[in-house]
């Protein structure tokens, strides 16, 4: 007679559920947050010089952008070139040096006021409507059908996208400097009894052209940014539609604090190379 087969230990059943995994720690996730979007940043920039290039997304999105922003831009610049223009002529007065009004004001409008007006605009207004769209897409999973198709959704939707707001911004920026230049001067010259011929004067003798390659230069970083940001906050929402809604609110504060720090450091790394007229 053969042995019988050997009886298998009986295995222990766990009694209760499952020990939890550990969580990631809090502090790591704005970290690896920060890291995406410069992987994203970096895709983007590399995408740009591949082809083809999507001229018919990229025209619609430039018209789009550029139809929802101008009308805000102008009606917000006259205020604040007067506010600018009314707070410098003010303080000017009190110091005796009322001939410069025109000349702090303007540079002011062009180096500041200008570039943040155009950035905060767009991301108000062009940068959430793109998050809105690329998240909808993405929770109706047509992102993910294009990836399927071999189609790269950064070089088809992100690309044109960052593309239109920076350019947007650019033109923009030249259309708020011009006319909070024209508030400004009209406040100070019919409110607070100023001469024009003073107000041009010291504009010609403080400002130089390079105040106005940086308001250009600051415009196009903080388009690219709110772009970039925008795209971002669209390409991974969270919890269906409520995780849209979300995403576009993170992308409007996220844009806010990095054009603010941003602004800081590109202002202080240009009063240091480039300096002062006359100095």
């Amino acid at each position: 007679m053969t042995a019988p087969p050997p009886v298998e230990p009986a295995r222990r059943i766990p009694l209760g559920p499952p020990p939890p995994r550990k969580a990631p720690s809090r502090l790591l996730t704005p970290l690896r947050e920060t890291g995406k979007l410069f992987a994203l940043a970096a895709a983007v920039t590399r995408a740009v010089f591949r082809r083809p290039f999507q001229v018919r997304e990229f025209i619609e999105q430039f018209w789009f952008v550029a139809s929802v922003t101008i009308l805000p831009a102008a009606l917000v610049s006259i205020p604040f070139g007067a506010v600018i223009a009314l707070q410098v002529g003010s303080l000017t007065e009190q110091l005796g040096a009322q001939s410069f009004t025109g000349g702090a004001s303007v540079l002011a409008v062009i180096q500041q006021a200008s570039p943040l007006i155009v950035a905060l605009l767009i991301s108000g207004a062009a940068g959430s409507a793109i998050c809105a769209d690329l998240g909808s897409r993405k929770i109706r999973e047509e992102l993910d059908a294009m990836e399927v198709m071999g189609v790269s959704p950064i070089q088809r939707l992100v690309v044109p996208r960052v593309l239109a707001t920076m350019l947007v911004a650019v033109l923009l920026n030249g259309l708020v400097s011009v006319v909070g230049t024209l508030g400004g001067y009209f406040f100070n010259v019919i409110m607070q009894g100023g001469t024009p011929g003073a107000y041009l004067a010291s504009f010609s003798a403080l400002a130089q052209l390079p105040d106005l390659y940086i308001g250009e230069l600051k415009a196009l970083i903080f388009g690219f940014i709110a772009g970039i940001v925008a795209a971002y906050r669209g390409l991974n929402p969270r919890g269906g539609p409520k995780g849209v809604g979300d995403a576009v609110n993170q992308s409007v504060v996220i844009t806010f604090m990095l054009l603010f720090f941003v602004n800081m450091v590109l202002t202080a790394i240009y009063l240091q190379i480039v300096p002062a007229k006359g100095s």
